[in-house]
């Protein structure tokens, strides 16, 4: 479902996931997310993915989802809901201040079903990334500042 994710958003070219990664960092000794299977009988119809950040601004964990895919043929039938739904539940019980995901620009099915949700979209903010070359060339840097944990 993951690889099926990847082509709807047209990513399919840069989906680098295998099976041993996501066993590995999903289910392994160090979970790095968790995942959400949602089922029509014996058929996984459905997925999420999330994991928890913090916000320093409310002193609360928030739960993020990374991903969420429901199989084109089951779609409208409910199971993208009921994985939110769930999500929802985890947040409340985790004592969460909010949810947060985001979503393409040009998914105007998804931003439509959002919103029936009471889903505000956030266009103030702009999602940064620091990935390959770039995040290796600044973990090289070294700062005069002294690093402190906790």
């Amino acid at each position: 479902m993951l690889k099926g994710l990847a082509g709807y958003e047209r990513l399919l070219g840069r989906f680098r996931s295998s099976v041993e990664r996501v066993r590995r960092d999903g289910f392994g000794a160090r979970r790095y997310f968790r995942t959400l299977i949602c089922r029509l009988g014996p058929r996984p119809v459905g997925v999420a993915v999330y994991f928890f950040t913090y916000s320093t601004f409310e002193a609360r964990p928030t739960l993020y989802v990374e991903d969420v895919f429901v199989r084109p043929r089951y779609r409208g039938r409910g199971a993208g809901g009921a994985l939110l739904a769930e999500l929802a539940r985890i947040a409340v019980r985790r004592g969460c201040a909010r949810m947060e995901w985001t979503v393409l620009v040009w998914n105007a099915p998804a931003i439509r079903f959002y919103k029936r949700l009471g889903t505000i979209m956030r266009r103030e903010w702009v999602l940064a990334r620091l990935t390959g070359a770039p995040l290796r060339r600044l973990a090289q840097v070294r700062s005069g500042a002294k690093r402190r944990n906790g």
